[in-house]
C-alpha cells in the first residue's frame, strides 16, 4: 500500500477508518482514482487515457465514493445522471486482497441508496462478464448482448430503484 502513502493515506490520517464514504473531498477522490488505477489499468491492462475521462473532473456533476478498510483505500464506485429518472453505475473496482469480503455489495449499496434520494428509478451499468453473477445477486438483469469496452468483454444491465 505505499502508493497511498505517497498520497498522504497513512493509517494516521484515517485512523481506524473502515467503510463506504462519497468522495466529497480531494482526498477522498484521490483514493477512489488509486484504487481505480490499481485495479483497471495495472491490473486488467485499460489504457490510462481510457481510464480518465470528463465524469472525472471535479466539476462534473458524478458521483464518487470510495470505501477503506482500517484506513486504506480498497474500493472505488461512481454514478453519474443519464436522464431524469435513469443513472449509471461506472467504474465499481475493489483491490484484488479486499474481494470476496463484501465490498462491492457495500459500494453498490452506497451508490444506489445515493441514486435514489436523487430521483434515480432505474440503474445501468456496464458489467465485465466475469461478474455479471455478482450483479444478478443485487438484483441486476442484463439486457442485450455482449458487447468490448478497452478489449474487455462487457453487457449492459439494469435494476429497478423504485421503492
Amino acid at each position: 500500500l505505499s502508493g497511498y502513502h505517497r498520497l498522504g493515506y497513512s493509517k494516521l490520517m484515517c485512523q481506524n477508518t473502515t467503510g463506504v464514504f462519497i468522495a466529497d473531498t480531494p482526498r477522498k477522490r484521490q483514493a477512489a482514482f488509486e484504487v481505480r488505477k490499481r485495479v483497471f489499468v495495472d491490473e486488467q491492462g485499460v489504457p490510462s487515457e481510457i481510464e480518465w475521462d470528463e465524469y472525472d473532473a471535479p466539476q462534473a456533476d458524478t458521483h464518487h465514493f470510495v470505501s477503506f478498510l482500517d484506513g486504506s483505500p480498497v474500493g472505488a464506485a461512481r454514478w453519474r445522471r443519464k436522464t431524469t429518472t435513469a443513472g449509471k453505475v461506472e467504474r465499481v473496482a475493489v483491490i484484488k486482497s479486499a474481494r470476496g469480503n463484501g465490498w462491492g455489495r457495500r459500494l453498490m449499496n452506497a451508490v444506489e441508496t445515493d441514486a435514489r434520494s436523487a430521483g434515480i428509478q432505474t440503474s445501468v451499468l456496464h458489467a465485465q462478464l466475469r461478474v455479471i453473477e455478482f450483479y444478478h445477486t443485487l438484483g441486476y438483469r442484463h439486457v442485450g448482448s455482449l458487447f468490448e469496452e478497452s478489449d474487455i468483454q462487457h453487457i449492459k444491465m439494469t435494476k429497478s430503484l423504485r421503492s
